[in-house]
């Protein structure tokens, strides 16, 4: 049974990545920095339903042509780093400029969270390549655009990120395994038992 949902979670995952042709197919939304509503901490459990981002939420996004990206989409990208040794970080931003460099033909694009009264700041180098330009990502840098959000559901995937949270999983994962296969297994064997002995003891007619 475990090795039965452990299949469909990574078939669904990897099926999910090729439908939407990103190797990020859903995530959850970090940070407040897309959330425009005034005077709320952007939870996602006061006002779910807003027009923006909140932290907590889960968001599909759908790998696509940059050429087709566009002003006002939300795109997902990685953070440009100033070095190859420096870790992933994936940025959740709106597009405001979009603009071809001539010297390489690639698109850039300038993005924004929508909480932010000025544009990213992106004047470094990503892995010792020239992924910016102009204050703007490169096109080799986009993960996909946003095309779904869903309120509160990727609380649970911040949750398991927190080291806490993924002890309290894999605690709950063996305690069903427990349950479902080591208490059944002694209680079938006492029982095997107990009925034995009531066999040796049965009285016996001649």
């Amino acid at each position: 049974m475990i090795l039965l949902i452990i299949a469909v979670v990574f078939g669904f995952w990897y099926g999910t990545q090729l439908v939407l042709n990103t190797e990020y197919p859903a995530l959850a939304v970090a940070s407040g920095s897309m959330c425009e509503v005034e005077g709320m901490g952007c939870d996602g459990l006061s006002h779910p339903f807003e027009p923006t981002l909140h932290i907590g939420d889960l968001i599909i996004v759908q790998g696509i042509n940059p050429k087709e990206i566009g002003v006002g989409d939300i795109i997902v990208f990685h953070k440009p780093k100033p070095t190859s040794g420096s870790p992933d970080e994936l940025i959740v931003h709106r597009v405001y400029v979009t603009e071809s460099n001539p010297d390489n033909g690639m698109i850039y694009f300038e993005t924004k969270g929508d909480a932010s009264n000025t544009p990213d700041p992106f004047d470094t180098d990503y892995r010792g390549e020239n992924y910016t330009w102009h204050n703007k990502i490169s096109e080799k840098l986009v993960v996909g655009k946003v095309v779904l959000r869903m309120p509160w559901l990727g609380h649970l995937a911040l949750f398991m990120h927190n080291s806490s949270g993924l002890f309290i999983i894999v605690f709950l994962i063996i305690i069903l395994v427990i349950m479902e296969f080591v208490i059944p297994a002694l209680t079938g064997k006492k029982t095997e038992k107990k009925e034995d002995l009531e066999k040796a003891f049965e009285p016996k007619t001649l």
